[in-house]
């Protein structure tokens, strides 16, 4: 399956709700041609400078980017950077009115000068002190009147003074009793503020904090991943830098996921993005263990930009491509062929919007033979993109009797998503695939020449909407049917044999 629209097809229901401290990051670029006389530090002739959503509000920018939903409850001054993120954020697709603002404190600005691609220096101006509790009033009033939209909610903790014990107890309590899963990305010493969580996702310094481990290889990162999971009953995703990530769950062996980047840059907001991604895919039904590893891809391409970046779908869904054709058997492909009509309906219509030709083909494949490696050759040379349709087991039945199918539709789905001329594998219980066809409208319908065009199911509707009908010569004396009459007389008058 072609990489390029994954990402976004899968993250397009996906809704989280980013709870966590909103700062403004700001870059300011130039070159360095002298040292100052004043004192021996470089002079930085500014050229130009940039400002974008750091902290919480960059995992939202993420979220949104790979094309998923976002919301962001945050606290901002009565400044002019606070004024810039809510502009920021309506850029964004976000809701400015879910940020509280606060007379008492400024919005955390942090700026950074750079020469090239060399971070020179960070000047921070922040106050870190907790919330007042009238703002805590307001930002736990935000929370309640939205969870209901979103699927998981991503704690943001830049140690800001936003996520108060307060306001920690009552998001994790209240999306607990509502099943949604709470995602932090911690920067206290001691997690149990964060009990109840369902994934901490520390780094490898806030891990040895916590423990008082060093927590410099994966065996003590495990003793230590050990107490953080007794302590706060979650499951503990670990960053390791340049090492990857490792996910640690009770019950589980250890996924060590390996860093991909090859090229580091700037690992200003890393973290954001992988936390974003690894939410984004829980909130798709992904597993832990699948939204790790596009997490750590995300993270691993994210590194070689500058400054605060955040990723598109297309970027993600080739980081992961690179991961898949570097990784061998060691770690499994996440971009399985064989989905529900649902999920091929966002893959097909993704394809679509990049102008990719998506054809449609169909059948019960009981047991593959050279006609239909040639039939399924064929119809891909007629399109960028093949969905195959795939009769499901009671649908075979029905049309081949109850002693069909000889092999289950699970088999014979794993051998069709196996092929590399196969893009898609999707089943359908029906008699005929039209509904299935009226959902995906691919641009081309093939079909074998023993079909008159009038007679292929759903022609009409494929070329209603400007789509091709292409009817394909198929290899002769080649039946599934006549191969399994073959098989079960050779069983049923086996052939004597002296040895």
């Amino acid at each position: 399956m072609s990489p390029a629209p994954f990402a976004h097809a899968l993250f397009e229901n996906a809704h989280i709700l980013v709870v966590g401290d909103l700062m403004l990051d700001r870059f300011r670029y130039g070159s360095v041609s002298r040292i100052s006389p004043e004192a021996p530090v470089p002079v930085l002739h500014i050229m130009r400078e940039e400002k974008m959503l750091g902290g919480a509000g960059n995992v939202l920018a993420n979220i949104v980017s790979l094309g998923g939903h976002a919301g962001l409850i945050a606290a901002i001054g009565a400044d002019e950077a606070g004024r810039l993120c809510s502009e920021l954020m309506v850029g964004k697709g976000g809701d400015p009115a879910f940020l509280v603002e606060c007379p008492y404190r400024p919005t955390t600005l942090k700026t950074r000068f750079i020469s090239g691609s060399q971070q020179l220096l960070r000047c921070d101006e922040e106050n870190s002190t907790p919330l007042p509790e009238a703002i805590e009033d307001q930002i736990v009033a935000h929370f309640d009147r939205v969870i209901d939209y979103y699927d998981v909610v991503a704690l943001s903790d830049y140690g800001k003074g936003m996520l108060t014990d307060r306001i920690l107890r009552h998001v994790i309590s209240r999306s607990r009793e509502l099943g949604k899963p709470v995602i932090v990305d911690p920067k206290r010493r001691d997690f149990s503020a964060y009990a109840g969580a369902t994934v901490i996702k520390p780094n490898r310094s806030e891990l040895a904090a916590f423990s008082g481990l060093l927590c410099d290889d994966l065996a003590s990162s495990e003793v230590a991943a050990a107490l953080a999971m007794e302590v706060t009953g979650a499951a503990i995703l670990l960053t390791l830098s340049e090492e990857g990530m490792a996910l640690f769950r009770p019950g589980h062996d250890v996924a060590h996921l390996h860093a991909t980047a090859t090229e580091v840059y700037d690992v200003s907001g890393a973290g954001d993005t992988a936390l974003a991604i690894f939410c984004a895919g829980v909130a798709s039904g992904l597993e832990m263990a699948d939204a790790a590893l596009i997490a750590n891809a995300g993270a691993g391409a994210v590194v070689r930009k500058l400054g605060t970046a955040v990723l598109s779908s297309t970027e993600l869904a080739h980081a992961v491509a690179e991961l898949d054709d570097t990784a061998g058997d060691a770690q499994p492909s996440i971009f399985g062929a064989v989905c529900t009509p649902e999920e091929a309906f966002t893959v097909v219509r993704a394809w679509k919007r990049e102008g990719l030709r998506v054809g449609f083909t169909n059948g019960c494949f009981d047991i593959v033979h050279a006609g239909h490696i040639h039939t399924l050759r064929q119809a891909r040379a007629c399109c960028d993109r093949l969905v195959v349709g795939l009769n499901s087991d009671a649908s075979v039945s029905r049309l081949k009797g109850p002693a069909r199918p000889v092999q289950n539709e699970a088999s014979r789905a794993t051998v069709l998503s196996a092929m590399d001329v196969v893009d898609l594998v999707v089943m359908f219980d029906t008699d005929t695939p039209l509904s299935l066809i009226e959902l995906l409208l691919p641009t081309e319908l093939i079909k074998g020449a023993d079909y008159r065009e009038d007679q292929v199911i759903g022609a009409d509707v494929v070329k209603a909407h400007g789509g091709r009908v292409h009817l394909i010569d198929l290899l002769p004396g080649l039946s599934t049917t006549a191969a399994i009459t073959r098989i079960r007389q050779g069983t049923e008058n086996p052939v004597r044999v002296d040895v």
